[in-house]
């Protein structure tokens, strides 16, 4: 048996569920939570299981009750009710490799709720002080946000930066975190 549980199918299972910041697609392996995509509505859907499906070579299942979601939903659910700060979650690296998972991993571990890092400081914090840009692109590519919270890099000046969510979404879970005000309207 492998992390994919009998037979060694990379059997990926996944549902929409609600959040804070609108509709999240969640994917999970028999390794952990493998995939997080914001505004998942049919289009965005559909180019995110044709990616599952082409990295693990089986059709993705929905499968809303899962017992491999069931966590990654309660502790989403938690996070955006304001009852839970970090996420104890199995995860599933295997769409991200070399130094974006090296980013990544340090922004899992080394950035928490409530505080911001700069792109060139993370960079460096991962031995690549000249790889600001490289981190841009990490945190664009990054498969689990929210839970490997890139919505917490900003730009070295005190700009916001960019964010696969989009820019309301990034300023929707710093103010949840306390970084920026919430917005009066």
């Amino acid at each position: 048996m492998n992390s994919y549980g009998l037979g060694g199918e990379p059997t990926v299972e996944w549902s929409v569920v609600d959040s804070g910041i609108g509709p999240l697609l969640l994917a999970a392996t028999g390794a952990g939570l493998v995939n997080v995509s914001f505004h998942a509505r049919p289009a965005v859907r559909d180019a995110v299981l044709d990616r599952l499906w082409t990295r693990f070579a089986t059709e993705p299942v929905e499968a809303p009750g899962s017992a491999r979601l069931a966590e990654p939903v309660r502790e989403l659910a938690a996070y955006f009710a304001g009852a839970r700060r970090d996420f104890d979650l199995a995860l599933d690296w295997s769409l991200t490799s070399g130094f974006h998972r090296a980013v990544l991993r340090e922004l899992a571990s080394g950035v928490p709720y409530g505080t911001v890092v700069g792109y060139g400081e993370l960079a460096a914090r991962v031995g690549r002080p000249e790889g600001a840009q490289a981190v841009g692109a990490a945190m664009g590519a990054n498969p689990l946000p929210v839970v490997v919270p890139c919505h917490r890099v900003v730009e070295s000046d005190g700009g916001l930066g960019g964010f696969g969510g989009g820019l309301e979404t990034k300023r929707q879970l710093l103010a949840l975190e306390g970084v920026l005000p919430e917005p009066l309207f």
